[in-house]
C-alpha cells in the first residue's frame, strides 16, 4: 500500500520542477563528471570514477523517490479544509504551558517542512500531538527532552 503524500499546489510544482531538473542537468553532470573520470586511466584504481558514480546512484535514488511522492501526491485545496480542529495545512498558534510562550506553525507534508518558515511536518513528534486537537485542547508532546504540553491557541486556514 502507498502512502498518500499531501501537498500544497505549491510544494508539488517545486518538486516537479526539482525532479525535471535532476532528470535533465543533474543527469548530464553526472554523465560528464564519469566521462571525464573514465579519461584519466585505469578504473580499478580510479577514486573520481567511484565517487562519480556513486554521485550518479545517489541522483538517481533521489529522482526515483520524487517521482514516488509525485505520483501518490494529493493537492490539498486550502478552501475545502476545516479550521475547527488541526489538519494538515493549518495555521496553528499553541502556547508553550511551561514558559507561556506563544508560536505558531504551518503543519505541511514531510517534503515541504522547512523549519527556518514555521512549516512542520505532520509525520514530526510536534506535528502528530497536535493533529486532531481543538481550540483549548492540550497537545502533549513527546520529545527527546521529555514531555512538554501545549494549548491550542488558535488554528486558521490560509
Amino acid at each position: 500500500m502507498s502512502i498518500i503524500n499531501y501537498l500544497t499546489q505549491e510544494g508539488f510544482n517545486k518538486l516537479k520542477a526539482d525532479l525535471d531538473e535532476m532528470k535533465s542537468i543533474g543527469r548530464d553532470e553526472a554523465s560528464r563528471a564519469i566521462a571525464e573520470a573514465r579519461e584519466k586511466g585505469d578504473l580499478s584504481e580510479n577514486a573520481e570514477y567511484d565517487a562519480a558514480k556513486e554521485a550518479q546512484g545517489m541522483l538517481e535514488l533521489r529522482i526515483n523517490e520524487l517521482e514516488m511522492v509525485l505520483s501518490n501526491a494529493r493537492i490539498l485545496d486550502q478552501s475545502q479544509l476545516d479550521a475547527s480542529k488541526v489538519t494538515v495545512m493549518a495555521n496553528v498558534t499553541i502556547k508553550n504551558l511551561k514558559t507561556a510562550r506563544e508560536l505558531t506553525y504551518k503543519l505541511v507534508s514531510e517534503s515541504e517542512a522547512d523549519l527556518k518558515t514555521m512549516k512542520i511536518s505532520v509525520n514530526s513528534p510536534m506535528g502528530q500531538g497536535l493533529l486532531g486537537k481543538k481550540v483549548g485542547d492540550i497537545a502533549k508532546v513527546v520529545t527527546p527532552n521529555g514531555n512538554m504540553e501545549f494549548e491550542i491557541v488558535n488554528i486558521t486556514i490560509d
